[in-house]
């Protein structure tokens, strides 16, 4: 069996100048990374704004498992599947982290026939968004330092510095390091703290802003830091917003790709909807919508994180409104939810199905939540058996949820087509009528435990004391209006990634919280999910490489 790299490989590519003419785009608009990738000029999305919206299908999942779900495998062969229709579409994704590309992952191009191409380049530099996001992070660390150093004007306490660097790659000896040692040119001793790149609000800010005047908005309200009057002091205070801007001034376009059968791919932004944004840009959505009429994005993680955020932040800022979601899963993976071990999932298991099922159960009651209309897809594997996939689908429909199954790993678009028709069906029905989980006015903790009721099936939320007081803090200083980023581990509906399945009569641990007035949210940090990740003993890096001829192996 091939791998997805080889696929990848193997596969003619053509010219991303081609790609784009299908969607009556010109060489002129187009901004080249090479003959395969392209950045979307800001002229070319002005003209679109004139343009009807297309209808948006957002794709989610059961909470992630060893066993796989392949979210971005079943966006990707959606995607070709609607274009082997002959509908006019266009696949809107997330950017893959260095991170977890070298750390459990290997990459996120999606798999098999269904993926994005070219698939190196995308798990690796790409067009450098990320490094850009990096540096615009670190310059206002490097601001707010030098600040310090050459007088302190603002009267920074630099024991209430919250502004974190960052670095696009998991490295734990970065959560807590110690800056300015040395001589007394070298700056003030103090505690500082990294995140990992796609946790940073930078990302976020990157992702929410609808335009280059809306980024230098957003930018220049990120809290920094606090004075000894306990003030917030921003970026606009340390000035750092328009070389900030400079920065990202290119990274603020979206970039165009293509499927292994040529169907057109947006992909920026966004990854780690555990603690981050998790969807790829505003920018990027509004502008797919604006280019084909159906548009299939995805969301990080499962429901409760990136389906979530995706409809609670990004559809609430952006005013977007989908018409339809595919939520994802494998029988292998609600079989491990069932308690199989990794290495039986290969074996026919009715009564482990039946006991992890619910893990899906909730999650479609979840959506449902929001008012649009569900469809569930089984991810096939050659493993399963028609008694499993019988049993998953008769559920989804006494649930009231359409159900299809997708081969789209194995057969690329053609496998995805029963899965293309079912969402037209549904598309066609019209029945979409979207809100939000909760209202701007509410408190933030109304906020926290309303999610963590209705979305995990919590019976309550427990708070640290420093919790309760950043939590008071924040609406003190007018951030109680903003609707909260919850930073939860994905493989549970709990805190608690041991707890499979549905999970019953467990509370929510809050242990921190604070505001990223930028993006226009407030993260609450719950149980041990961290910002900046670990590798694990034996991380994908040890099987990635590249031969004499420049050919990489091990991305996958």
């Amino acid at each position: 069996m091939k791998t997805d790299i080889q696929i990848a490989q193997e596969a003619e590519l053509l010219p991303i100048t081609e790609v784009a003419a299908k969607l009556g785009i010109v060489e002129k608009e187009l901004e080249l990374y090479g003959k395969y990738k392209a950045k979307l000029s800001e002229e070319y999305m002005e003209e679109l704004s004139g343009r009807p919206d297309g209808k948006l299908i957002l794709v989610t999942a059961i909470n992630p498992t060893p066993a796989g779900e392949g979210k971005t495998t079943t966006s990707v062969g959606l995607g070709q599947a609607f274009s082997a229709l002959g509908k006019k579409a266009v696949i809107a994704l997330r950017e893959p982290s260095l991170g977890p590309c070298f750390g459990i992952k290997g990459g996120a191009a999606g798999g098999g026939y269904a993926q994005v191409v070219p698939m190196e380049d995308l798990n690796l530099h790409f067009t450098g968004d990320f490094h850009a996001i990096t540096s615009a992070n670190n310059l206002l660390a490097a601001l707010l330092d030098n600040h310090i150093q050459q007088g302190n004007e603002l009267e920074i306490d630099t024991r209430e510095v919250v502004w974190k660097r960052c670095l696009d790659m998991n490295d734990r000896v970065l959560r807590n390091v110690v800056v300015g040692l040395g001589a007394k040119t070298d700056g003030f001793v103090r505690e500082d703290h990294f995140v990992i790149t796609v946790a940073s609000e930078i990302m976020a800010v990157l992702c929410l802003a609808s335009d280059m005047k809306d980024l230098k908005e957003r930018l220049g309200r990120i809290v920094v830091a606090y004075n000894y009057k306990k003030e917030p002091i921003t970026a606009a205070d340390l000035k750092a917003v328009g070389a900030m801007a400079a920065l990202l001034k290119d990274a603020m376009k979206p970039n165009l790709i293509q499927t292994l059968e040529h169907t057109p791919a947006l992909v920026h932004g966004g990854p780690f909807a555990n603690i981050a944004h998790g969807c790829n840009s505003v920018r990027a959505t509004k502008t797919a919508l604006k280019m084909a009429d159906y548009v299939i994005t995805e969301a990080g993680f499962g429901a409760d994180l990136g389906a979530e955020k995706f409809f609670d932040i990004k559809c609430r800022i952006s005013g977007l409104k989908p018409d339809a979601v595919v939520l994802v899963a494998t029988v292998r993976a609600l079989k491990y939810n069932g308690g199989v071990p990794k290495q039986e999932l290969s074996a026919e298991n009715l009564d482990a199905l039946k006991k992890g099922i619910v893990n899906l159960e909730k999650h479609m009651e979840n959506l449902k939540k929001y008012g649009v209309p569900v469809v569930v897809t089984l991810n096939g594997f050659v493993t399963d058996t028609e008694e499993e996939i019988s049993f998953v689908k008769e559920f989804c429909e006494k649930k009231g949820c359409e159900f299809a199954i997708s081969e789209v790993w194995e057969k690329g678009g053609e496998g995805g087509e029963a899965l293309a028709r079912k969402v037209l069906e549904v598309l066609e029905k019209g029945e979409g009528r979207f809100r939000v989980l909760y209202e701007d006015n509410l408190s933030l903790e109304e906020k926290i435990e309303t999610v963590a009721k209705e979305i995990y099936g919590a019976t309550g939320v427990d708070y640290s004391p420093q919790a309760k007081k950043q939590l008071k803090s924040l609406a003190d200083l007018g951030f109680g209006n903003l609707p909260v980023c919850m930073a939860k581990t994905q493989y549970s509906l709990s805190d608690d990634p041991a707890l499979l399945g549905r999970p019953e009569n467990f509370r929510i641990n809050v242990r921190e919280a604070y505001v990223s007035a930028g993006a226009g949210f407030v993260v609450v940090l719950t149980g041990a999910v961290m910002t900046m990740p670990g590798l694990p003993k034996n991380p994908a890096a040890f099987a990635i490489d590249v031969n004499d001829e420049g050919v990489i192996t091990g991305l996958f």
